[in-house]
């Protein structure tokens, strides 16, 4: 025999994680989806940053990845979504450690295997990375030898994909511009 729901008394739905009746476990997913948000497809790719992915509300669609609202052009300024980074580029066995607030440009000139890490920062913080690794870095360039230290500052930056993280940071700067 089945649990009776615990707000009505009706059976509750059969292997439902809570003794709740169908009625009161879909009126419980729609406050769900109000309050969160219902991951999904976006209708067309977000103006801001190309992604497809999107959470949808009650009040409208938000990107998933930058939090852009769906619906509003981009800033007009290029200005208004700059981001210093200091990235971190693997080619062979080298990590490159510079910065740029134009990553895909600065990149289409420098030999890399792959893009390992941003972290939010300018020339101050390249330049104290530099000081950091110093007994690493291969004299006259900004390219320095991988060993255990770094290479773990690296993964400490790296929470997922690197463009992604950029992304939601050039969101985040033109929603305070």
């Amino acid at each position: 025999m089945t649990e009776p729901c615990a707000l009505c008394g009706a059976p509750a739905h059969p292997g439902a994680p809570l003794a709740l009746c169908l009625p009161h476990l879909l009126e419980a997913h729609e406050w769900v989806e109000g309050e969160f948000g219902q991951t999904d497809l976006l209708p067309s790719p977000c103006a801001f940053c190309g992604s497809r992915l999107g959470v949808r509300y009650p009040s409208g669609w938000l990107c998933a990845v930058c939090e852009w609202r769906v619906g509003e052009p981009p800033p007009d300024s290029a200005r208004a979504s700059r981001v210093d980074v200091v990235y971190y580029l693997r080619y062979r066995d080298r990590i490159k450690i510079g910065t740029t607030a134009n990553p895909a440009q600065r990149f289409a000139s420098l030999p890399h295997d792959e893009v390992l890490a941003f972290e939010r920062g300018d020339r101050t913080i390249e330049q104290r990375r530099h000081a950091q690794f110093a007994a690493l870095r291969i004299p006259g360039t900004e390219w320095f030898e991988t060993d255990d230290v770094l290479s773990a500052h690296v993964a400490a930056l790296r929470t997922g994909d690197p463009w992604l993280l950029l992304a939601r940071w050039r969101s985040e700067a033109a929603a305070r511009a």
